[in-house]
């Protein structure tokens, strides 16, 4: 593989002759196995064959010692190549860079793979209410995406904490949360000032249930007020998803997976986490039809595989999608290869309809899911048919798109509105 990218004998025998070489060789075949750019290979390999001399001076002898010296080496190279860096952060950049290339070779030649080096934030007050974790996934049976949106709500607070040295659970009274929520809520959605008041609440009840605090002060956190079908679906007309869908260029990679996405939240009303959980054996193409399991719900749906859709994630796999095992369809582009997240479905939905110039409060993957509703509704299928189709959990759901009759409101906007 090295003499893919190098041309000259000498240069491959100088990178196999490193201390790290047959290191060195292993990952650059993972690079190349991950779509990395041809300009990532020249500039890590030098790097590498310095970290193997760097390391071999400081008296390593396997990957295993090696590991040891990665931060020391990270220092050197942005001594070296971070002068004429005018700030600290570029010259943390530079030392992130060698850091980030040397731990994924020797994870790489130690493990059989690289994982990814974000480090795993502890969940808020782990230390000091240990169990809420367990207590939520056990217990109450929550999905881990609704467990992360408790420990983000929960960081904040331990934000406040620590900002009003508060940060002990004995520190706690009524008029500690109160300022918290005043502090948080201004600039918050209803729904987002509800979710976050109930998660402090369900966290101060069984903190007061385990005995870390002495009084349940659940009841000191009020609930914000929401009332039902308060808000007006955001969706938006068929002739803008038409002009949506025309701003995407299905000549590049990005466009044919884009479009698929899009196809597939307009289509069906799917939520962006659903798309991005898609895989191939969810495609059954001999009796064209479309499974989406574990929806929010907890059911699962099955539909048939409109031809233009089909048509859309066929482009996709023949030209687009990168040779790999994982069973996911949509990927990243950018390497390294790796299924798409929700928020990327989001960002992309919300980027072309910027670009068809569609203005819509929130735009996003929800968006088209609401578009795909209100068309349904206004086609007058049942309540519980339309839940049926996008997922609802019951017909209360479904309900907020039959408050405004929008092809008439649109008829009074355009005219005088005598006729209606």
């Amino acid at each position: 593989m090295l003499e893919r990218y190098f041309v000259k004998p000498a240069t491959v025998d100088r990178i196999r002759g490193n201390v790290a070489g047959a290191f060195i060789e292993h990952y650059v075949e993972w690079m190349h196995s991950q779509g990395y750019a041809d300009r990532n290979m020249f500039r890590r390999v030098p790097l590498l064959c310095q970290f193997g001399d760097f390391a071999k001076q400081r008296g390593a002898s396997d990957a295993e010692s090696a590991l040891e010296h990665v931060e020391s080496f990270a220092q050197h190279w942005q001594g070296l190549h971070g002068k004429s860096c005018r700030s600290a952060e570029a010259r943390s950049k530079v030392a992130n860079q060698a850091r980030t290339s040397v731990r994924q070779m020797l994870e790489l030649a130690l493990r059989g793979r690289v994982q990814s080096h974000r480090q795993r934030k502890v969940f808020p007050f782990e230390a000091d209410a240990p169990g809420f974790q367990n207590y939520l996934r056990e217990e109450r049976g929550l999905k881990e995406d609704t467990i992360e949106r408790y420990a983000h709500y929960l960081n904040g607070f331990c934000g406040f904490l620590r900002r009003t040295n508060s940060a002990s659970l004995t520190a706690f009274s009524p008029a500690l949360l109160a300022a918290f929520v005043v502090d948080r809520c201004p600039g918050l959605a209803r729904t987002t000032r509800r979710d976050l008041c109930g998660a402090l609440r369900v966290f101060l009840r069984y903190c007061y249930r385990e005995g870390f605090i002495t009084d349940d002060l659940s009841a000191a956190v009020e609930m914000p007020r929401t009332y039902r079908l308060a808000d007006v679906p955001r969706s938006i007309t068929w002739d803008e998803v038409r002009r949506m869908l025309a701003c995407v260029d299905r000549r590049s990679v990005v466009g044919r997976r884009d479009y698929a996405m899009l196809l597939l939240l307009v289509a069906y009303g799917l939520r962006g986490n659903e798309v991005a959980k898609l895989t191939l054996d969810d495609i059954d193409w001999k009796r064209e039809r479309l499974s989406v399991p574990e929806r929010k719900a907890g059911h699962w749906s099955a539909y048939p595989l409109a031809g233009v859709v089909g048509e859309a994630i066929i482009d996709y796999l023949k030209n687009g999608r990168p040779e790999t095992t994982d069973r996911h369809v949509f990927f990243r582009i950018m390497a390294p290869r790796s299924p798409i997240c929700s928020a990327a479905v989001s960002s992309a939905a919300a980027k072309y309809l910027h670009q068809a110039g569609v203005e819509v409060h929130r735009a996003g993957s929800h968006t088209l899911r609401h578009t795909c509703v209100q068309r349904l509704v206004d086609a007058e299928f049942s309540l519980k048919t339309v839940g049926d189709y996008v997922g609802h959990r019951s017909p209360q759901s479904t309900k907020i798109y039959t408050k405004v009759a929008l092809t008439a409101l649109r008829e009074v906007a355009m005219g005088n509105g005598e006729a209606l």
